[in-house]
């Protein structure tokens, strides 16, 4: 049996392209999900009415849904706030979970909270943050399938101007000896796949989802991805597809890529596996 995961990013509710929330919405339940992962920034400034826009937009989807904050979820601006008490709008309005994990036999979808208001911009996946997502990863079966959710990418693209997530080297190779599959990211408003084997580490496929519904494009189309989990064995599948939001505003397929996952790790038949695919 088939597990459907779609991965969303950086909806930046407040800067976000309101003509497009419908067809989101639409796009995503009529693939019929059978979990949503929103890997932060569901707002641009962290104000109220911009959480009650993301919280809206969630109650509207008909999967479950775990979602992790962003650097723009913290109150930024506000100086006392983003210190004192930097999560009060995200735990309020979306979730007093920042780190929530959902786990089956099958597959595990573990967030990891990578925002602290002292490195907004940068992230940082703190020790303990990576240590219990890898003592989750490590409480099924070897066949489940274990996928990480985090707003920041703990490996960036060689063109990248972002400076480096604190701890995302370390955390990469941490989560990869303890089972991780797959890592979901953003932040980087980009769509990027990082194929094993990586620089990093040879184990773990890295999805960088560009924004779904902003109008912060950064030259690329607004987009989600949609992941679909083969029947888990010694050996599996994943299929990645890229929904892409066309000039008529509605969502379609553009890109498919498939993965075998072997006794070796993560393989693409189709591509060459030494490098980073490039869509």
């Amino acid at each position: 049996m088939t597990t459907r995961l779609i991965h969303l990013s950086d909806l930046h509710f407040g800067r976000d392209r309101p003509e497009l929330m419908r067809p989101l919405i639409t796009a995503v339940n009529d693939q019929k999900p059978d979990l949503i992962a929103i890997s932060g920034d569901l707002t641009q400034r962290a104000r109220a009415s911009q959480f009650r826009a993301a919280r809206a937009f969630i109650d509207h989807l008909e999967a479950p849904v775990i979602a992790v904050p962003g650097n723009h979820d913290l109150p930024v601006h506000r100086p006392f706030r983003r210190f004192v008490t930097p999560f009060a709008g995200y735990r309020k309005h979306i979730s007093d979970d920042l780190s929530p994990a959902l786990m089956t036999p099958d597959v595990a979808v573990i967030g990891i909270n990578t925002m602290t208001p002292w490195r907004w911009q940068r992230g940082w996946a703190t020790r303990t943050q990576v240590r219990r997502a890898a003592r989750l990863c490590r409480t099924g079966p070897a066949h489940r399938l274990n996928v990480i959710v985090a707003h920041h990418p703990f490996e960036l693209p060689p063109d990248s101007d972002k400076s480096p997530m604190i701890n995302g080297e370390w955390g990469l190779q941490i989560l990869a000896e303890a089972g991780a599959d797959v890592v979901l990211s953003g932040h980087l408003h980009r769509w990027h796949v990082i194929a094993p084997p990586g620089p990093a580490t040879a184990e773990i496929l890295q999805i960088h989802c560009g924004t779904g519904l902003s109008t912060r494009m950064r030259g690329e189309p607004n987009d989600f991805a949609m992941l679909d989990i083969g029947s888990p064995s010694s050996d599996s599948d994943l299929t990645v597809t890229r929904w892409i939001a066309g000039p008529d505003n509605s969502f379609t397929p553009r890109e498919t890529t498939r993965f075998h996952r072997g006794p070796d790790g993560w393989r693409n038949p189709a591509e060459d596996a030494d490098r980073p695919l490039q869509f």
